[in-house]
């Protein structure tokens, strides 16, 4: 079976194939894309001349592993590897299922001879023993779903048609969503049917075999809130607010949790607060992002979009695809939608807008809180279809191009895009 190369992501995981020293591990939200990721690596290496019995592929999710439950069971699936000579490939889907799996994963890491590649579809990886017994010792890849450049990409991958006409093609990604998956199935209707048998997945295999959530009904409403208002400033006193105005009685410490448990299980992102004369991040106000949009429009019956929100999502998650942590920036009284910080760690400042033409009001909104920023950091106003204009050397970008063609945020992207004043 051919496989969609998500070369963004293997690119950076390329360094790391013939690591024996590091753990590689890939989280994400379920079913977006981490296996097939997983299997490409595995045919690069087969590409390469890395013979089958080096390259050892449990999938505890899949029949036949579904049984392996304890450390020793798994460390019985792995043992007889130890006789094959030279480096060997050891790649386990869902890891999480196995109790106690760290410790087998840190023996074999520390047997050597083993390149290690896990997966699991919550941040429950690195939050308990992996995390304290392995500092140091792996390095972490966080898997989106399809970006847009991507998107386009698979459906041709697929023989899929691509609307030529790339703000036509954006809105049709917005409504679909990023899963794999749900490219297979032509109706929009088994599309949105699709994404919610995810989100049900997520709840039974991420959330009730991993915590104890009491009341299923009040935390399936603060999962709809937190979903229905993705990209608003927000705060716990807010939510608490707004959900008795609805009827749900919830405690400040509860609704706190169940938070955290939507952001383990990768269905929300918190993007905090920061505030950039102090450079400090401010407590209590921050805003959630989607790990995917269809999120939204499963659980909802309106198609409208609402491009404010949705557009500081998809830049978002790309944002966080390339690896750069996300912030929103405060200026005083102005506010910078995010600020953003490259693993090169250079910075950029974003603004983003559905349109800035014809109002003039809305052109000075989004350019004011950069003109406020005195670095010389690259600096970007992102719209959704905008002919291209100049101003102060900030960069205004579509949505289309600049996710459309993968590209970055980058100084070398600045200065390209620089141009005279209008």
């Amino acid at each position: 079976m051919r496989l969609f190369e998500r070369e963004d992501y293997l690119e950076k995981i390329r360094g790391f194939y013939h690591d024996d020293g590091v753990i590689k591990v890939l989280t994400g939200v379920r079913r977006c894309g981490k296996s097939c990721l997983m299997q490409t690596i595995a045919e690069e290496l087969r590409a390469t001349g890395v013979e089958e019995d080096h390259i050892i592929h449990l999938d505890l999710d899949r029949y036949g592993f579904r049984s392996v439950k304890t450390p020793d069971q798994l460390e019985a699936l792995i043992e007889p590897a130890l006789k094959i000579s030279g480096m060997k490939y050891l790649f386990i889907d869902e890891v999480q299922n196995v109790e106690g799996f760290e410790e087998v994963v840190n023996e074999f890491r520390a047997e050597g001879g083993f390149s290690i590649f896990i997966t699991g579809s919550n941040s429950y990886l690195l939050s308990g023993e992996l995390a304290t017994k392995l500092t140091g010792r792996y390095v972490e890849f966080e898997v989106q779903t399809l970006s847009f450049k991507e998107y386009r990409e698979m459906k041709r991958f697929l023989g899929q048609a691509v609307d030529p006409n790339p703000v036509a093609e954006l809105d049709r990604y917005i409504l679909e969503g990023g899963f794999p998956k749900a490219l297979d199935y032509p109706r929009m209707a088994d599309k949105r049917a699709y994404v919610s048998s995810v989100i049900r997945e997520i709840f039974e295999k991420d959330i009730r075999r991993r915590v104890k959530v009491k009341n299923v009904s009040v935390f399936n409403r603060v999962r709809d809130y937190v979903i229905n208002n993705f990209g608003a400033t927000t705060s716990l006193s807010n939510i608490l607010s707004d959900l008795g105005r609805q009827g749900v009685r919830i405690k400040r410490e509860t609704l706190n949790r169940y938070l955290q448990i939507l952001e383990d299980a990768k269905i929300i992102s918190k993007c905090a607060r920061f505030d950039m004369k102090s450079r400090k991040s401010l407590q209590g106000e921050q805003k959630y992002y989607l790990a995917d949009l269809s999120f939204y429009f499963a659980l909802n019956t309106d198609n409208r979009i609402n491009y404010g929100p949705v557009l500081e999502n998809i830049v978002y998650s790309y944002a966080r695809s390339l690896g750069y942590e996300v912030s929103v920036g405060r200026i005083g009284k102005l506010e910078c939608d995010f600020v953003m910080r490259s693993p090169e760690m250079e910075y950029a400042y974003v603004q983003v807008a559905m349109t800035i033409m014809n109002d003039r009001a809305t052109e000075e909104r989004e350019y004011r809180p950069l003109e406020q920023i005195r670095d010389n950091w690259p600096k970007f106003v992102i719209t959704r279809g905008d002919p291209i204009q100049h101003r102060g050397g900030i960069v205004h970008e579509n949505v289309t191009d600049l996710i459309g063609e993968g590209r970055t945020f980058g100084v070398a992207q600045r200065d390209a895009s620089a141009g005279a004043d209008c």
